[in-house]
């Protein structure tokens, strides 16, 4: 079974243009991206897939591959899908192209668990022990069953603990977050443009959401690492100062 780590890179945010080429420590964004998912022991290959040729030739001067993509995609999965066929895997991991910090050791996780499940789509979770982060609207949390399936994304407080204050909640039941990064067998992509958008996806604004409304397994895998995305400018200060954390330590 081989496996792949693919990483949309859209030149053109919304909320940060030319995100993805942003500097942290004198290098582009991307480029740690590429470090970080590097060292995944599981992996057969990474692919960059951009819509940008400036993004594009970056990418091949350090040595990864990179496809051309339409520039009308509407997330990073669509973009995935539109290139499965020239991928060539049976499990595509995505990474997102806005987590410098992220580890090879995330990415192994999500492919073993393919592995070893019948699952088509695998996702990490860490325990939320923090009210503030449990409370955080841009904190995505996820309901599991007992084999770790996820039944239910939200970026509410989700299980809600009747007769306890909010406050204490966090010491009366567990809560997970979810860290955006997707391992998908290969035919849940194949068949991803035909899956239509559902109606929690569309209130929660949450893409997997889609997949569990369509009837496709998430299994949920427990990791130690914390998400630390970049979504505006001034994240990169403290994504920054976590890296001079990790290489003082």
């Amino acid at each position: 079974m081989t496996a792949i780590v693919a990483i949309p890179a859209r030149l053109k945010s919304t909320r940060f243009p030319r995100k993805v080429l942003a500097e942290i420590q004198g290098r582009p964004m991307l480029w740690h991206v590429l470090q970080g998912v590097s060292q995944a022991n599981s992996i057969d290959g990474i692919c960059v897939l951009t819509d940008s040729k400036e993004v594009s030739d970056i990418v091949s001067h350090w040595g990864y591959r990179a496809l051309m993509t339409p520039e009308d995609c509407p997330s990073g999965t669509a973009r995935i899908a539109t290139a499965i066929n020239q991928l060539g895997a049976d499990i595509v991991v995505n990474v997102q192209a806005d987590e410098p910090l992220i580890t090879g050791a995330v990415v192994d996780a999500v492919v073993h668990s393919l592995e070893n499940h019948h699952s088509e789509v695998s996702t990490p979770v860490y325990p939320i022990t923090d009210i503030q982060e449990l409370t955080d609207s841009n904190v995505v949390k996820v309901v599991r069953a007992v084999d770790g399936r996820a039944l239910y994304f939200s970026r509410s407080p989700i299980p809600h603990v009747r007769d306890v204050e909010k406050n204490e909640w966090v010491k009366s039941s567990d809560f997970w977050g979810h860290v955006g990064v997707y391992g998908f067998r290969r035919t849940v992509l194949e068949n991803f443009k035909d899956l239509p958008e559902g109606k929690l996806e569309h209130v929660e604004k949450l893409e997997q959401l889609r997949m569990l409304e369509a009837g496709i397994d998430i299994l949920t895998v427990s990791i130690d690492y914390r998400p630390h995305a970049v979504d505006v400018p001034t994240d990169l200060k403290e994504v920054e100062s976590l890296m001079h954390v990790d290489n003082a330590s």
